[in-house]
């Protein structure tokens, strides 16, 4: 979608919490700080979607340099639909010509109402304490060990929503890929190089991955993985808007970290702004979007701060999948077991999500496959090609398992 500078667009996906697709609800967006400034009323079709597609945003060049501007426009979404309690969701967060997705989930009216939210401000833009700084390999024998034997991407991330000691913060159980791209969207602006969110991304995704490794939190004790507190962890947001490119990224890179010769574990790569704060030997967000602009690539990036012995890893094991993806493209002219579980998957798929599409599941990729698979793109916010690609491959798989896993709850 083409969108014009100093606007933004935002794609909003509506759901119940059996993860079906809310039809005919009714969507309102206002300005933050002008709350009467409503848009006209937006119907979310099919597929639970609606899309605001000229929202002002400031001039990108604010998000392009640090300053006194804030780089985006804030939001209000009100969402009403029969049988639902009413959400409210604010600070949504738009970028000029970016597109935003807001994913919204509707509980039945007949539960306890639902609080508003209110989006957490960008990293970059807001003060956060800094981070408390721990060594980039952890010890081999830390309080508690490491029980893992190999770098495993994990299916979901537990993420305790304060700093470590408060007992009275929540833990919510989020997709890995969800949380990387969360964590992505609240510390680097989406208006950045390729280069550059490419280089933070897989610095957040060492970064997660080291946690997972080293046990670090349950070794103390803890029953989560990972804290929303800057000044342990990174920052995420329940909620939070995601930006389609970084998106992209995520879902085309995430099972990759960073290593060094002899390392097993997932790098430690600490990172901070390169402004407000300093961190001498970490990479810094604006500096990475500095070398980026110089046409630095994300790996020359990471080298320039973490070491020229650095490289990137992939994890073979990517846990709760129920099959890897084959190592080459699936497109019209495919055939065998790869293509009738991918087949088998998206027919699950278009129970919930209608519009995908009829799929004969019978192990030949034919345009009919080629054509659920391209409404399913459109979907979860993937390049319409019709060809499944790594990044379509596992987003199938994720989807799948999480439609699967609501209805054996039900």
């Amino acid at each position: 979608m083409a969108i014009t500078n100093n606007v933004g667009s935002l794609k909003i996906h509506i759901t119940n919490n059996n993860f079906f697709p809310v039809q005919g609800a009714s969507v309102f967006v206002s300005p933050t700080g002008i709350p009467d400034v409503v848009s006209e009323e937006l119907v979310t079709d099919e597929n639970g979607i609606v899309i605001d597609e000229e929202l002002p945003a400031p001039d990108v060049a604010y998000s392009l340099e640090p300053g006194d501007n804030q780089p985006y426009s804030e939001y209000n979404v009100l969402v009403n639909a029969p049988g639902y309690n009413e959400r409210f969701v604010s600070g949504v967060q738009i970028f000029p010509g970016e597109n935003g997705i807001q994913n919204i989930e509707l509980t039945p009216e007949d539960g306890s109402p639902d609080s508003p939210t209110v989006l957490d401000a960008h990293t970059l833009w807001a003060e956060y304490p800094p981070k408390i700084a721990e060594d980039i390999i952890k010890p081999v024998n830390p309080s508690g060990g490491i029980v893992l034997s190999r770098v495993v991407v994990p299916e979901t991330i537990v993420v305790h929503d304060g700093a470590p000691t408060d007992p009275t913060a929540k833990d919510y159980y989020v997709p890995y890929k969800d949380y990387i791209k969360n964590v992505a969207c609240n510390e680097i602006y989406s208006t950045w190089p390729d280069a550059a969110i490419r280089a933070n991304v897989l610095a957040i995704q060492s970064f997660t991955l080291n946690r997972v490794y080293t046990e670090w939190y349950r070794g103390k004790g803890y029953d989560f993985t990972i804290t929303s507190n800057t000044a342990f962890d990174q920052k995420w947001v329940y909620n939070a808007t995601i930006f389609e490119n970084i998106s992209q990224v995520v879902d085309e890179m995430f099972a990759s970290y960073l290593s060094k010769p002899n390392v097993t574990q997932p790098l430690f790569t600490q990172y901070c702004d390169g402004r407000r704060v300093s961190c001498p030997g970490w990479m810094t967000q604006w500096g990475s979007k500095s070398l980026a602009d110089d046409g630095l690539t994300a790996i020359q990036i990471l080298r320039y701060y973490y070491g020229d012995n650095l490289y990137i890893n992939t994890s073979e094991t990517i846990s709760g999948i129920p099959s890897s993806y084959p190592g080459y493209d699936l497109t019209i002219g495919s055939s065998g077991d790869k293509v009738f579980q991918l087949q088998r998957q998206l027919a699950r798929i278009a129970l919930n999500y209608p519009a995908i599409g009829s799929i004969a599941v019978d192990g030949v990729y034919g345009q009919h496959t080629a054509d659920a698979v391209k409404n399913f793109q459109q979907i979860f916010n993937l390049p319409a090609t019709g060809v499944t690609d790594y990044k379509t491959w596992y987003k199938i798989s994720q989807i799948y398992v999480g439609v699967t896993k609501i209805a054996e709850n039900v």
